[in-house]
């Protein structure tokens, strides 16, 4: 087994946009934003650590209001919204359903799978996230009925509401690719971070294992919109660059399956990363979905354009398909047309986050049905956005607040070094500090990832930042 210690070594935007452009290539948690109050500045001794102002410039007095505001997920999207309606609505009857009592800092998870933080480091209690004033029921929402103002929970109980939050996350739909389930991650050469802490760990294992023995390493994506879509670029990186550290890269094949012809949305981008890989002698296959594993024979199917293919591998990277949560799914919420309704996310302005035909209804974070988003960084954007309509919407008034998309991803190529990409819906580099060229491999970008980033995410669980 190998043992790694890490060494430090949007804005306004009134653009159409192309619901066409699907894809949601990010990761990592991003440090931009509206122009209205952002600034970044970089202190600490020792470790570098980010502080970055509010996303807002200031905050207006408590609306007073009796609304009953129902929040739906106790993620990272929910306790940013729950966190900033608390701050800003002064007697409403705030209710977060959530069961979990373990909150995952999902950013720090595929740190987790290659070993360069312990699965600790991604544990959190969502006690200590629910802010002052909000009700915390541990319980999930097994149906919405939104033409009635209710839903209903797995505890049994029918709710109802004067406004909604729909912050569900995502589902992972590991059962899409046949003979794959939970249990076999970290078995088999099998690894998926996205399953959580325990996942993230065993796959660290499994990395170890191939790290050691060599052989054939499989990387990809799913076809289907997903969370954190940098983070299968990352890891294969990090295999990479482990492998170069124990003097084993010659021992090792490795191959990204790219679902499409790219390898990353943002065209600058993709150049940069198959540029990258080249020089990682890290092969590309286009247009491979995996369908099926077999974990006995340790083979991969794929679906082409020329049909069936499979692949033998000693390690897989697999990612699964991602959708909206049954409850949404199922539910008048979701786009019922258009290319986010086959995964039944869920139907909101991509600019406002209101749903388009429940107007006391607004959505943030990966169940929103919008080309960019999936991210922390993402609801870091859009959190200030969607509180900004509804508690306008309280008010009697409107919000000149919109989201353009922002996504970021602090994109690892090896321990010590990583690129901050930074883009909106309209595939535009955007970045944050002038000192920061997005497409260069740098420390400081690492040091981002791995040392700050991490503070600046609870801040925004707190309606902070």
């Amino acid at each position: 087994m190998i043992q790694i210690m890490a060494r430090a070594g949007g804005r306004a935007s009134d653009r159409s946009m192309d619901t066409k452009s699907c894809s949601d290539e990010s990761g990592g948690f991003g440090v931009a934003g509206p122009p209205v109050g952002r600034r970044a500045v970089l202190a600490g001794a020792g470790a570098a650590a980010l502080a970055l102002a509010l996303p807002w410039a200031g905050r207006a007095a408590g609306v007073a209001t009796k609304a009953r505001i129902l929040v739906a997920g106790g993620g990272a999207a929910g306790l940013a919204a729950a966190s900033r309606l608390a701050a800003r609505l002064d007697g409403a009857d705030i209710v977060l359903l959530e069961p979990r009592a373990e909150h995952v800092y999902q950013p720090g998870l595929t740190l987790v799978g290659a070993g360069i933080k312990r699965d600790a480091y991604v544990r959190l209690s969502t006690a200590d996230y629910v802010p002052r004033g909000v009700a915390w029921l541990r319980e999930s929402v097994v149906a919405f009925e939104p033409e009635a103002n209710r839903l209903a929970t797995d505890g049994g109980q029918t709710l109802t509401y004067d406004f909604l939050v729909v912050a569900t996350g995502l589902a992972l739909d590991y059962g899409a690719v046949a003979g794959m389930e939970p249990g076999l991650i970290g078995h088999e050469g099998i690894a998926s971070v996205y399953a959580g802490a325990d996942a993230a760990r065993a796959s660290f294992a499994a990395l170890g294992r191939f790290v050691e023995s060599g052989g054939v390493g499989l990387f990809g994506r799913p076809a289907t919109d997903m969370k954190c879509a940098g983070a299968p670029l990352k890891q294969t990186f990090l295999a990479d660059d482990l492998l170069r550290r124990a003097g084993r890269r010659d021992r090792a094949e490795l191959t990204y399956m790219a679902h499409n012809d790219t390898v990353f949305a943002v065209p600058a981008v993709d150049a940069r990363v198959r540029d990258l890989f080249a020089r990682q002698a890290i092969a590309v296959r286009s247009d491979h979905v995996l369908t099926a594993i077999d974990p006995a024979r340790r083979i991969a199917t794929y679906a082409t354009p020329a049909g069936p293919v499979e692949m033998g591998w000693d390690f897989i990277n697999l990612i699964p398909p991602m959708t909206a949560p049954p409850a949404v799914r199922d539910s008048a919420l979701a786009w019922p047309t258009g290319p986010f309704a086959a995964g039944g996310w869920l139907e909101v302005d991509p600019f406002t986050l209101r749903h388009r035909r429940f107007a006391n209804v607004f959505g943030i974070g990966d169940v929103c049905g919008i080309p960019k988003g999936k991210t922390a960084a993402s609801v870091k954007w859009q959190a200030p956005v969607a509180v900004d309509h509804l508690v306008a919407a309280i008010a009697g008034g409107t919000s000149a607040a919109r989201y353009d998309g922002y996504t970021s991803c602090p994109l690892i190529t090896r321990i010590g070094q990583a690129m901050l990409v930074e883009f909106d819906y309209d595939n535009r580099l955007v970045p944050s500090f002038p000192f920061i060229r997005p497409l260069d491999e740098g420390w400081l970008p690492w040091v981002i990832k791995v040392r700050a980033l991490k503070a600046n995410y609870t801040a925004m669980l707190r309606g902070l930042a």
